[in-house]
């Protein structure tokens, strides 16, 4: 049978032990013994199943954003070195706007 990496993140400890259970793999030796987050990444590990879920950016250019975020982190850190700490502060808002817009775009 093959499963996803979301159903089987639904399933309850003991059935994601049923079905170590029914695999020969070494991935999943001592499966008994597992807690279920450790369990679930052997079973993925055994069944090739994908854990890391891609996400997608929707409504705005990533690649540009982070290139502003590169470029204000370069000025950040020469008014750091400069001591001027009212704009090495308002450097850090920004970075962390900028890097809050793309976590907000992310689906």
């Amino acid at each position: 049978m093959e499963f996803t990496y979301e159903e089987l993140k639904k399933n309850t400890v003991a059935q994601l032990r049923e079905i170590a259970k029914g695999l020969e793999k070494e991935e999943v030796k001592g499966y008994t013994q597992m807690n279920k987050e450790h369990l679930l990444a052997a079973l993925c590990k055994a069944l090739c199943v994908d854990e890391h879920k891609h996400h997608v950016v929707v409504g705005i250019n990533k690649a540009e954003v982070k290139k502003q975020i590169r470029n204000l982190k370069l000025k950040r850190d020469d008014a750091l070195e400069s001591g001027d700490k009212k704009q090495h502060k308002i450097l850090i808002r920004r970075i962390h706007n900028l890097k809050r817009k793309i976590h907000r775009a992310t689906v």
